[in-house]
């Protein structure tokens, strides 16, 4: 059983957030739903996690800030420092802005390697990998 369900997202443009976020959603392992449900996209994966991003119910809305109460970021936990990089430029291609290069966070671990990035609707994600201290990565 997934340790989330599902997660929903409101977003100004529904359009242009299911461009930046379906490579990086695909690349995860994820399938989009077919068409827009309920004012939405989904994507779901096998282990029954599924994303929805929903149209603002009104437009001219502001961009999340990062720091703000409520959303901080979301992390995704990838197999390999090769997957972050890959990732972060599937997201950047598809015009996510960089917050943080990849790079070794050694503040968490000399083995935490991640990069995050925000999508037009201010929304941080992060793409990590922090493999257990008796892992060697090849």
């Amino acid at each position: 059983m997934p340790l989330f369900d599902h997660l929903g997202l409101t977003v100004e443009d529904l359009d242009r957030a299911f461009a930046q976020w379906n490579p990086v959603l695909t690349a995860l392992g994820c399938t989009p739903e077919d068409g827009e449900m309920e004012g939405g996209i989904a994507w779901w994966r096998e282990d029954d996690t599924e994303l929805i991003l929903y149209r603002a119910p009104e437009p001219g809305g502001e961009p999340h800030r990062y720091g703000r109460i409520g959303w901080q970021h979301l992390a995704f936990a990838v197999d390999s420092r090769a997957e972050v990089e890959r990732l972060h430029t599937i997201a950047v291609d598809a015009g996510w802005t960089t917050v943080r290069d990849p790079k070794v966070f050694t503040r968490f671990s000399d083995r935490y390697y991640a990069s995050f990035v925000e999508d037009d609707n201010g929304i941080r994600i992060e793409f990590m990998y922090n493999p257990p201290r008796e892992s060697v990565e090849g």
